[in-house]
């Protein structure tokens, strides 16, 4: 499989809020609206990267930074930015422009993870992310980071499951746990 670079995947969507869009009150961009857009956009950019489908497995960070208001006009920007054996991490960035100046404002960024999947829904190996600007390499290692974090939250490390270590450093010290001296008192 040929490695292929972040740029090779990134993408760029753009909406214009309708009032159909937004909460009604004060004409601010429901946030679920949102979320649906940034999550269309980085498929496409995972899609891209992996050649084929890809489905998301968790948006674990989603930072709204400034409300966007009826009429707005977002910009959506997306691109893989770490690639492990089967799973990527894209990052989405998400700007409103002025039309008239063309000037554009930081609203919400966030990180999802895909899954890249074959005919039969099962995960398959994805071409391996090579990074060769400063910036993408930064955001790389950031995203190896989150990563890392990511496993070790679901009990994962190195991905191998925590609890296999809990259970085999419990075997080796042999010490009951407090809830079985409870349980063994309240049996006596």
């Amino acid at each position: 499989m040929k490695p292929r670079t972040p740029a090779s995947s990134r993408v760029e969507m753009t909406q214009i809020v309708m009032p159909t869009h937004t909460n009604g009150v004060g004409g601010v961009l429901f946030g679920g609206t949102l979320v649906q857009w940034i999550d269309v956009c980085a498929a496409v950019a995972a899609m891209r990267h992996c050649g084929g489908s890809a489905v998301t497995a968790s948006i674990d960070r989603l930072d709204f930074l400034v409300p966007i208001r009826v009429g707005d006009v977002v910009v959506l920007q997306a691109q893989v930015n770490f690639a492990g054996k089967t799973s990527m991490e894209v990052g989405c960035r998400v700007e409103t422009e002025d039309v008239r100046s063309g000037e554009r404002r930081y609203t919400t960024k966030a990180y999802l993870t895909f899954v890249a999947i074959d005919a039969d829904g099962k995960p398959r190996p994805i071409p391996r992310l090579v990074p060769h600007r400063p910036e993408e390499k930064r955001r790389y290692a950031e995203a190896e980071q989150r990563r890392s974090e990511r496993l070790a939250a679901a009990g994962k490390a190195d991905g191998a499951p925590r609890a296999a270590a809990k259970r085999s450093r419990t075997a080796a010290t042999s010490q009951p746990s407090p809830r079985s001296l409870r349980s063994a008192r309240t049996r006596a």
